[in-house]
């Protein structure tokens, strides 16, 4: 696995194995994927996503922003229901602490909107 625990979660900011990373990202299978940007901005759809959930994860966590301004669309959720994948969506702050606390992150997956 590339990182060990997140830490120092702001807004805008958020440090994994001592760098900071400053925009959007996900985390899959023990790799960072930073830039990531979706196609409305606040609205997570699968389109956005669907690449890192075809290794099939057991769970994916949302960050949906400080304040909770991203969501998901229904498409997504539906997607996950019907491949038994948990979908855990929180403020962004809560997400890390959430994904922190998994005993298996290697089928976890991460996606976080460090504003908003």
């Amino acid at each position: 696995m590339v990182f060990t625990m997140l830490s120092n979660c702001k807004f805008g900011q958020i440090n994994i194995n001592w760098k900071n990373y400053t925009s959007d990202l996900i985390i899959s299978q023990g790799k960072i994927i930073p830039n990531w940007w979706r196609g409305e901005g606040h609205l997570l759809q699968l389109s956005d996503i669907e690449d890192v959930l075809n290794f099939k994860p057991q769970v994916l966590v949302v960050g949906t922003g400080f304040h909770g301004i991203m969501k998901t669309d229904e498409a997504l959720r539906e997607y996950c229901k019907n491949r038994e994948i948990i979908l855990a969506e929180f403020t962004t702050g809560k997400a890390v602490d959430y994904y922190n606390k998994l005993n298996n992150k290697e089928k976890a997956v991460l996606a976080i909107h460090l504003t908003c």
